[in-house]
């Protein structure tokens, strides 16, 4: 664990652990030797994680105690720059396959264990759904604790970078949830090892369409596996969220002849897609109304991670579950339940890789957009085979899906991370 810091006038790195305890103090209150040593680091300016939750750090090294395996990371910094009022945690869970590739979640935790949890699981994640995708990169994530709408500025963006930076090419970020190709372009101006900018700035732009593209070529995958032909053609499906990927998932629907049903939290949203779509897209009130809609065949969850848990599977009346958002299966033991209803689930890393395989093709320059849609298109097969797998094992897909990355990542050949693209004059 390496907690990091800067300061205005003096950037520095300062470390602190959770390792061996302080001895106790001299009238032997051990709890006020601890106290103090906090309020010394605190006062230097650094952040420990001392005080976070058990748990979490218990799983940081011990994830064959952790459920749903959310550690083993390589390393994670915890990173503080009190001038711009940055908070960040940067989490390497993997480099067998190459360097770290993963976006940056701006997000408004409840606390800093929270946000800890969510980058353990979402750079666990993105190890998966690189191999699964055939990229030369392993798995990693960064999460900003903060309102991006009230907390963003250009100052924190600039900080961010600077922390990435500091891990010399080892994780290379990009958008998420929160964060957007402006975004980038900001935090580019200080860490060379940054996808997902603007053409202007040596990018590809907005990722979202190529997640949605490559969501969508999953799902025709579930329709001929439980329906004999890849089309969603006379099918109802309910994209619940329909933001940056929700809402190009529609459009290919749409084209396809599905009939759609949405909704969203956002009214803006709702509103855009509806105009878009006049007459071929129906609005419900909520997640929990999409979920019990007569007649659905599939249902697609593209808003934050947790969507199926065990209120929501019992009510699904879809028989093919297949989604954008990240890390869909609320605990370990959802895939069993899905599957002993019948329902087809389409594993989230590997249907949602479209985005993050056009980011690792920004690195090389000369970005070729219809290569990079070729690439996506081969998640059809990619699901194809999970779901064979799944039969030949007599497992969930999820279960066959992880089996089949981690056999990837263990052949792999592991890589001393360099840059993964060429530093940006002036850095």
């Amino acid at each position: 664990m390496i907690p990091a810091t800067s300061r205005p006038g003096r950037p520095r790195t300062s470390y602190a652990h959770a390792g061996p305890s302080p001895p106790p103090s001299r009238d032997g209150t051990f709890a006020t030797a601890h106290a103090r040593r906090r309020k010394r680091l605190h006062d230097r300016g650094v952040t420990t994680v001392t005080d976070t939750d058990n748990g979490v750090l218990h799983g940081l090294f011990h994830p064959e105690t952790t459920a749903g395996d959310a550690g083993g990371h390589e390393q994670v910094v915890l990173w503080q720059d009190r001038a711009s009022g940055l908070k960040a945690i940067i989490a390497v869970h993997s480099t067998a396959l190459g360097p770290a590739l993963g976006g940056t979640r701006f997000h408004a935790y409840a606390n800093e264990a929270d946000a800890l949890a969510d980058a353990l699981r979402l750079s666990r994640g993105m190890s998966y759904k690189n191999a699964m995708a055939g990229l030369r990169q392993g798995g990693g994530k960064a999460v900003i604790i903060g309102d991006p709408a009230r907390d963003k500025t250009e100052n924190l963006l600039l900080a961010y970078g600077r922390a990435v930076a500091s891990l010399a090419g080892r994780y290379v970020t990009a958008c998420d949830v929160g964060t957007y190709v402006a975004d980038m372009d900001v935090v580019a101006r200080t860490n060379p090892w940054t996808t997902g900018r603007s053409p202007e700035n040596g990018g590809a732009g907005d990722s979202s369409v190529l997640t949605a593209y490559g969501v969508f070529e999953g799902m025709r995958a579930g329709a001929a596996e439980l329906w004999g032909a890849p089309t969603l053609a006379g099918r109802t499906v309910g994209v619940a969220g329909i933001g940056k990927v929700g809402r190009y998932l529609v459009d290919h629907l749409v084209e396809d002849g599905a009939e759609v049903v949405v909704t969203d939290v956002r009214e803006a949203a709702v509103r855009d897609v509806a105009a878009r779509h006049a007459g071929r897209v129906r609005v419900v009130a909520d997640t929990g109304t999409l979920i019990r809609t007569e007649g659905l065949d599939v249902y697609a969850p593209c808003a934050l991670g947790g969507a199926l848990d065990d209120e929501s599977v019992p009510a699904l009346t879809a028989r093919l579950v297949c989604g954008a958002a990240n890390n869909q299966l609320a605990h370990p033991g959802v895939e069993k339940d899905l599957a002993d209803r019948g329902i087809l689930y389409a594993p989230d890393y590997v249907v949602n890789a479209g985005g993050v395989i056009q980011v690792a093709a920004e690195q090389g320059g000369g970005f070729d957009f219809e290569q990079c849609k070729a690439k996506t298109a081969r998640i059809f097969e990619t699901v194809c085979e999970v779901f064979a797998a799944a039969k030949a094992g007599g497992v969930p897909p999820a279960v066959a899906a992880d089996r089949l990355a981690e056999e990837r990542m263990t052949k792999a050949t592991v890589n001393v991370p360099g840059p993964a693209v060429s530093s940006p004059s002036g850095l």
